[in-house]
């Protein structure tokens, strides 16, 4: 049997540990945790790759503390736009979504576009539309209400700053989730979802939704799911940059990941980091930020959950 593995994160960014309290990294832990599980046990029971990554995001989608599903983040309008992508790595199948609202779960609607469309990118009226004809309940805008990020919008509304989740003066964070695994057969597959920006207007996207920039999976490379600075890792084209330096240079998953997240996006501006894992399991988590909620584990016994450096 193969090694099988999964890696997820939550986000990238100024994490600044003394606005921290104990109590909250551990709420953010246990989350991680409970994602990690739930996206493990499909791949110990045999499961596919792309239903672990499903899942794993789900669970983070489920919870407030991260900005995705019910925790996104509202726009100018008050109103919340998320985004999402997944990627079947055996198949080189996608499917996104873009600028949709009331959906629970965005990266179920995007495996939908994968599997039940002869698309791969839906976005905005058409999107909701799709989900409607399959039978997706629409929540209500309460579902998606939360008191802290109400206060992050309240505090720049009216004006034209945007936010990465939490801008500087806070512990700015990259708000998204997402999940790379390796199943059993040796295929590979990468999800990623988020709330994007706080205050966006104009129907902005970033590079969650974007095959190519934010989320990638080639069993021929990697799969890898993005979070950071959306506009350069959208210009960076950054998770397929990394599977082109394995293809191409022939690097090392760990090497190429470094390089794309620590030299290449740096050049452009950005910052954020990245999940990787190949087709023999490995994986890698590199950002180059103060921290990034994430954690891995595989059947080789790796395990971690980690948000500093």
């Amino acid at each position: 049997m193969r090694n099988f593995s999964i890696a997820i994160h939550g986000g990238a960014g100024t994490l600044v540990k003394g606005m921290m309290t104990s109590e909250l990294e551990a709420q953010y832990k246990s989350a991680l945790k409970e994602a990690l599980d739930a996206g493990y046990s499909v791949l110990k029971n045999g499961g596919t790759s792309v239903d672990a990554v499903e899942k794993a995001v789900i669970v983070l989608e489920d919870s407030h503390l991260f900005n995705a599903g019910k925790g996104a983040v509202f726009t100018a309008d008050e109103t919340h736009e998320m985004d999402a992508s997944i990627m079947d790595g055996k198949t080189l199948n996608a499917g996104a979504v873009s600028l949709i609202s009331g959906i629970k779960n965005p990266i179920s609607l995007s495996k939908d576009v994968m599997e039940k469309s002869e698309h791969v990118f839906l976005a905005g009226e058409g999107a909701m539309e799709f989900a409607k004809l399959n039978n997706y309940a629409i929540e209500d805008a309460s579902y998606f209400y939360d008191e802290f990020r109400h206060q992050q919008w309240t505090e720049i509304k009216d004006t034209d700053s945007f936010q990465l989740d939490h801008a500087k003066k806070k512990d700015s964070k990259f708000g998204t989730v997402g999940a790379v695994a390796c199943d059993k057969n040796g295929n590979i597959a990468a999800a990623t979802s988020t709330g994007g920006m706080t205050n966006k207007k104009f129907g902005r996207v970033g590079d969650s939704p974007m095959i190519g920039a934010g989320n990638y999976a080639n069993n021929e490379t990697c799969a890898v799911s993005c979070t950071g600075s959306g506009e350069y890792f959208i210009r960076g084209v950054v998770a397929y940059d990394v599977a082109c330096l394995i293809e191409h240079k022939e690097m090392p998953l760990a090497d190429a990941a470094v390089e794309v997240i620590s030299n290449r996006v740096l050049k452009l501006g950005g910052d954020g980091g990245l999940i990787a894992v190949n087709a023999k399991g490995e994986i890698a988590m590199p950002f180059n930020t103060e921290g990034m909620y994430r954690a891995c584990k595989s059947s080789t016994g790796v395990q971690e959950v980690s948000i500093y450096k």
